[in-house]
């Protein structure tokens, strides 16, 4: 599996099954976020075999089995970028086999503060053996989110049906994407979660569009 078969086939799953993630794909993950954390200059750390994600509520209506998960922290003002890396990292994971759930309102906000430090949490990615596969979210068509200053080339259309794939917060799908030339830009309106939804819709267009297809405006 590619990172592109990977973003068709990731769907949010909320349960999890008791199977612990084995050490050697575990490895793989802190590896892979290191590489942003580095990059970036953010603070993303893993928990594993850690009940502490979601709170008691949360479990009883929601959720499930919710025992790793990423911490997606960085400086102020960090959002997107905690939004893009997070994306690079639900996809690899499901590239390894595993399925994930980004979770930006209803986790322990204080627990992961704590675990932190310093850094800001902006929300965490639940990780593991879900029960199900889940199943694809309700989306927009592509015209209600995006256009193009004339005949719009393949590698945009594709771009845009990849941007649709991405998680967002309660699912609003609250951006517009508009192309001229080689030159994209992106707009985003969800409140609180702006930031963070704008970087997970930024690496799928690219992943779905080809980055060297086109520049950010």
């Amino acid at each position: 599996m590619d990172m592109m078969q990977a973003m068709r086939e990731r769907h949010m799953v909320r349960k999890y099954t008791d199977e612990p993630i084995p050490a050697e794909m575990v490895k793989k993950l802190e590896e892979r976020l290191a590489t942003h954390n580095e990059r970036h200059g953010l603070s993303i750390r893993l928990m594993t075999n850690d009940a502490s994600a979601v709170p008691g509520v949360v479990k009883l209506v929601l959720a499930k089995g919710v025992r790793n998960f990423f911490i997606m922290a960085g400086p102020e003002g960090a959002d997107e970028l905690c939004g893009y890396c997070g994306a690079d990292l639900m996809l690899y994971a499901q590239m390894l086999g595993l399925n994930t759930w980004w979770v930006g309102g209803t986790y322990n906000r204080k627990g992961a503060q704590e675990k932190s430090g310093d850094a800001k949490p902006v929300g965490i990615i639940a990780v593991g053996y879900g029960e199900t596969q889940g199943k694809p979210h309700k989306s927009k068509a592509p015209e209600e989110v995006a256009s193009y200053d004339g005949e719009a080339p393949r590698w945009f259309r594709d771009g845009v049906g990849a941007a649709l794939l991405a998680p967002t917060a309660l699912n609003k799908q609250a951006f517009s994407i508009s192309g001229s030339g080689s030159k994209v830009a992106i707009e985003c309106d969800n409140g609180i979660f702006t930031g963070v939804d704008t970087g997970l819709v930024k690496y799928h267009f690219e992943l779905g569009a080809g980055r060297e297809n086109f520049e950010w405006e």
